[in-house]
């Protein structure tokens, strides 16, 4: 097996740029990894010990430690603490499990695989990189507590779900894809967005003059993304049994995109 437990040594002084620590390193120490302005062995930080299954599992308060998981192609990552910037950041596949809270950006420009985070997340998550104009690209992003702002901004594809609260501008300049929401947002959602859905699970979000009732039903469409969303539990579950309003925008940027309340 190829599988490693890492064991934080002692509390970080600066931030570290863990890029390249992922599963199927066959030498964690030999690794090296950016601290400050130098690359510095991981050795110098952590702990390491070998498992009896693939993984690879960081242990103590990341919080300082950005790029977890980075272009992360495959395995499984798991973080016993929290994480720092661009957690699970340009993912192409894997699952990546942080127990803690995660700082910004995390799921930004993902394209496949499942990030699953137990606690709270910055702003721009499953959004973009300053400079980029696309956010997430596919895969699923699972967030247990509340997001900061800007959640899902220029989001193009794939699922992202928040059991907890939102800030302000969710799924802003969203392309494409699915956010669902259990808990309550903050102002302007939807704003400037041009396709995909925005489902509220919980509390609707006020209503915008630039979202417009849709004409027509789609319960086909709502069947299978209901289904699909309950899978998840908690508020979603029960999304399939339920009536829904949908508004469509933004119309101030041609948008064709829908907000989508329960009845």
């Amino acid at each position: 097996m190829s599988g490693w437990t890492l064991t934080l040594k002692r509390p970080l002084a600066l931030r570290l740029d863990l890029r390249g620590v992922l599963p199927g390193l066959d030498d964690p120490a030999a690794t090296l990894v950016g601290y400050g302005n130098t690359l510095v062995p991981l050795a110098e930080f952590f702990t390491a010990s070998r498992r009896d299954d693939d993984a690879l599992v960081l242990e103590g308060d990341l919080a300082k430690a950005d790029r977890i998981g980075w272009q992360m192609a495959g395995g499984t990552l798991i973080v016993d603490g929290n994480a720092g910037d661009c957690a699970g950041g340009a993912m192409r596949g894997g699952t990546l499990r942080i127990g803690g809270s995660a700082r910004d950006l995390a799921g930004c420009e993902m394209s496949g695989g499942l990030v699953e985070i137990g606690g709270n997340v910055g702003d721009f998550a499953a959004g973009t990189l300053p400079g980029s104009m696309d956010g997430m690209r596919g895969g699923t992003l699972i967030v247990r507590g509340r997001a900061g702002a800007r959640f899902g901004d220029r989001m193009r594809r794939g699922t992202a779900l928040l059991f907890g609260d939102a800030g302000d501008f969710l799924g802003s300049r969203m392309v494409a894809g699915t956010i669902a929401l259990a808990g309550r947002c903050g102002a302007h959602a939807g704003y400037g967005m041009r396709r995909g859905s925005l489902v509220f699970a919980g509390a609707a979000p006020a209503d915008s003059p630039t979202f417009v009732p849709a004409v027509a039903d789609a319960p086909v469409f709502w069947q299978l993304l209901a289904r699909d969303l309950a899978r998840h539990g908690g508020a979603f579950a029960e999304l399939p049994r339920r009536a829904i309003r949908r508004r469509l925008g933004d119309l101030a940027a041609g948008g064709k995109g829908e907000l989508i309340t329960l009845a």
